[in-house]
């Protein structure tokens, strides 16, 4: 059997299997990764990179510095002040999506979510809600505000560097077009619809972030130092560039700092790793790879874009390439998805001498609305445990958002980046 055709068998086997949820979803993924190897689809090496990704790295460290913040009361301190102003539910989400959804402009996307997840929690403590019904909202702004800039995610930068090997580029601010108002459209759907979608669930008890603490005890220092040390962390992530250090070695840096300064104990800094989401990200990494790979991905993209024939309409290609964007973005990473579909795009665009914006600006949003599994995107995986969530939630708040997404891109797309200007 080709390994094309495996492959596509396990991505099958994952997407029942997850939904089916009779196992946890981190031994599905696991049952992948080690299969994919046992049928000679990835040598061992390739197949287990995924446990030494820099989201894996970053992930530990966050894991680390967000215990901390929780484990002295500092979160619990910000989540008063937070619903001191926002005091329904739905002012908290609406406060929680427009800060997300512009840090995530400014700072990638799953470092804008790794901060705020501590807060968050504390958020929901204070205020008495569901945690599990403020982290999907954070998560989903995060995709969201990845499309505000040009650094909001790699695949963003993917797009850019074809444009620029055609002599063009987009502007900074450029995805902000199409970003902007469906973070506005997808916060306002969470406000008045979206958040009768919302889990409620008990998630996370059993770890570092236990509601039931009682955190008078904790020292001031150590409360203040925890918040200083996420400053520093959150600063350097956002000069990533600048400083020409990488996110996850700012995150470990921060994390070290933690520990070494005694505001958390090496015991209380490994609970708060939590190996669940390590194992269901970095197992899944090995099928993301394998779609790679074999060719498999690219496989059901040719055949999808085969179907419309030799000369597609305009609309129905640019729709075609966004939703094939979603739905491979959901099973492989946003970036591989993006690096997988935007030479198929350009060669499109090509043939039919069309300008190339259009559908790589379609691409690029299509391949940001991971919304709808657990490991779409490395934020979503970070809240699996915390929100105590199933795969089935993702889908029952991510997908309607996703046809959020696609309408307000179907109106702005055709308009804002026509095929034959």
């Amino acid at each position: 059997m080709e390994a094309s055709v495996i492959t596509l068998l396990f991505l099958l086997f994952a997407v029942v299997m997850f939904v089916w949820e009779k196992i946890p979803l981190g031994v599905t993924s696991m049952i992948v990764c080690i299969g994919l190897v046992v049928t000679g689809v990835l040598d061992w090496k390739t197949a287990f990179a995924g446990f030494v990704d820099s989201n894996v790295i970053l992930f530990v460290a966050m894991f680390i510095v967000g215990g901390a913040l929780f484990e002295t009361g500092m979160a619990n301190k910000i989540g008063g002040v937070v619903t001191h102003f926002a005091k329904s539910e739905k002012q908290l989400i609406i406060a929680i999506m427009i800060i997300t959804g512009v840090m995530s402009g400014v700072l990638s996307n799953t470092g804008t979510a790794a901060v705020l997840i501590p807060v968050v929690i504390g958020i929901a403590a204070k205020s008495g809600y569901s945690r599990s019904r403020l982290l999907m909202p954070l998560v989903f702004a995060a995709a969201m505000g990845g499309n505000l800039s040009l650094i909001g995610a790699p695949g963003n930068l993917i797009a850019q560097s074809a444009m620029e090997d055609m002599g063009k580029a987009f502007g900074f601010f450029e995805y902000a077009k199409v970003g902007l108002p469906i973070l506005i459209t997808g916060t306002i759907f969470f406000a008045l619809f979206g958040y009768k979608l919302l889990p409620e669930h008990k998630g996370g008890e059993d770890g570092i972030y236990d509601e039931t603490k009682d955190f008078d005890h904790v020292p001031k220092w150590k409360q203040n130092l925890s918040l200083i040390i996420l400053v520093l962390t959150l600063i350097g992530m956002i000069f990533e560039k600048q400083i020409g250090i990488k996110l996850c070695v700012i995150g470990a840096v921060g994390a070290l700092a933690l520990i070494l300064t005694g505001v958390i104990s090496e015991k209380d800094a490994l609970k708060a790793i939590d190996l669940k989401t390590i194992f269901l990200f970095g197992g899944t990494l090995s099928l993301a790879s394998a779609l790679e790979e074999t060719g498999a991905g690219e496989m059901i993209a040719d055949k999808v874009i085969g179907l419309l024939g030799a000369n597609p309409s305009p609309y129905l290609l640019t729709f075609v390439v966004f939703m094939l964007c979603c739905v491979l973005t959901n099973f492989m990473s946003n970036t591989a998805t993006t690096a997988l579909m935007v030479p198929i795009c350009v060669s499109i665009a090509n043939r039919m001498g069309a300008d190339p914006s259009a559908v790589l600006m379609a691409c690029v949003i299509g391949g940001s609305c991971a919304y709808a599994t657990p490991i779409g995107m490395p934020a979503n995986t970070m809240v699996v445990t915390a929100g105590g969530y199933t795969f089935k939630d993702y889908a029952k708040a991510g997908i309607p958002l996703i046809l959020v997404a696609t309408v307000v891109s179907m109106i702005l797309l055709p308009v804002l980046y026509p095929f034959f200007p």
